[in-house]
């Protein structure tokens, strides 16, 4: 049954929404994939410890340095045509990252790492293609839904991977060959989508009159904050789950059980984004970034009481599944929270740049975050205990920086009314 009264623009937009959640499952489902693995393959070639998480590192940084250009080229060529080469990118940098862990050479998976990145980048303009065709009040919807395709994800990826990581003698070989399969399969996804083509053919008036330069969205308090929450939330999740499967398996659990902690954690990023875009609508974006700078709070004080209450220097199983899930859930509401706030804070004219300096501004970091994460679990004492407590410790600051970001907008919005 066809519901006639939904605005046409809204019915268009669920169509593309519906392709997005399908495109966030199964090329998203990568993502968990190389997060359980990067790690343990970097310890694995690099001949400094200290670098392990360094594969991982460099997919974050080639997200950064993919969203300045991918962004433009997307607003100015179609959405499709950068998921199309976000999707490429993902199958090559699988099958380079394969040939390295073949050869053994910790260089070459650094190299595909990159060109994982660029897939990263194009998956994180999912959220945002949702909104190109949707009303105001769709919107916050239509994102939370897309970032909800990631709970199907959340369970592909991870049970994917027990099956294909020990598939050959080379260690987590089948798990990047699995990959590059999910990105060649997942890209047909796209020729579903129904989104505006660019803007190669408007009149250069269109996108010339409105548009504000890039010092003046600095300037913008909605955007500014929008960032801050952003990259804080991305930042701190990042940090701390790059050191998880390390921290498991340092600690004397099996590969196994990190897989299941980063499965519960991947679905506690996403299982709540099927009510996030209407707590927005009803409670107000501010509110929900708030909520989710505490419950990340929470979940640093998960981890470090396991540390506290566990015995012989082992952290349970629970404490290490209570810090995941927490802080999956921070995530979610501080990361979509501040996606909402950052959409409808520019013109239609700016799409490009200011969504393209977001990604630039959160994934650089979440790149200086992830480096710091191999270093603390790594380098931080003799023990992998001492690692993860360093780990948690480090949110503290970066919680403190978004807390007083949100209480700055506040005040300045309740001056100017």
């Amino acid at each position: 049954m066809t519901d006639t009264t939904l605005p046409q623009s809204d019915a268009r937009a669920k169509r593309n929404v519906a392709v997005l959640v399908l495109a966030q499952a199964i090329l998203g489902a990568q993502m968990p994939m190389i997060f359980v693995v990067g790690g343990l393959a970097g310890k694995q070639l690099a001949s400094n410890i200290c670098f392990a998480t360094l594969p991982i590192s460099l997919i974050i940084f080639g997200s950064m340095t993919t969203a300045p250009w991918l962004s433009p080229l997307m607003q100015k060529h179609g959405r499709r045509a950068g998921f199309f080469i976000g999707a490429i990118a993902g199958a090559l940098g699988a099958a380079v990252a394969a040939y390295g862990l073949y050869v053994g050479s910790f260089m070459t998976l650094l190299i595909g790492s990159y060109f994982t990145g660029i897939y990263m980048s194009a998956q994180g303009f999912y959220r945002f293609a949702a909104t190109d065709t949707a009303s105001d009040t769709f919107k916050p919807k239509a994102i939370s839904y897309v970032m909800a395709g990631g709970l199907l994800s959340a369970i592909l990826g991870p049970q994917l991977n027990k099956i294909v990581e020990e598939s050959f003698v080379v260690p987590f070989l089948g798990t990047y060959l699995a990959v590059m399969a999910l990105n060649l399969i997942g890209m047909l996804l796209f020729l579903a989508l129904d989104l505006p083509k660019g803007t190669r053919n408007e009149p250069k008036a269109v996108n010339v009159a409105v548009a504000r330069s890039r010092a003046e969205l600095f300037r913008d308090p909605n955007i500014l904050v929008a960032m801050i929450v952003g990259l804080v939330a991305y930042s701190l999740m990042n940090l701390v789950m790059t050191s998880t499967p390390l921290a498991v398996v340092g600690c004397g659990y099996s590969l196994d059980h990190a897989n299941d902690i980063v499965s519960a954690h991947v679905l506690a990023m996403f299982a709540p984004s099927f009510f996030t875009g209407h707590l927005i609508v009803r409670y107000g974006v501010k509110t929900i970034m708030s909520t989710g700078l505490v419950i990340l709070t929470a979940a640093g004080l998960a981890a470090l009481s396991g540390v506290g209450f566990a015995e012989a220097d082992q952290p349970s199983l629970t404490s290490f599944y209570a810090a995941l899930i927490l802080l999956g859930l921070g995530w979610n509401f501080g990361f979509i929270g501040a996606t909402t706030l950052l959409t409808s804070s520019h013109s239609a004219s700016e799409r490009g740049v200011v969504q393209g300096l977001n990604d630039m501004v959160v994934f650089g970091s979440v790149t200086m975050a992830s480096l710091a994460s191999g270093g603390l679990m790594n380098c931080s004492g003799g023990v992998p205990i001492e690692g993860w407590s360093a780990v948690n410790f480090a949110m503290a600051p970066f919680l403190v920086l978004a807390a007083g970001a949100i209480i700055w907008l506040t005040a300045k919005s309740r001056k100017t009314a």
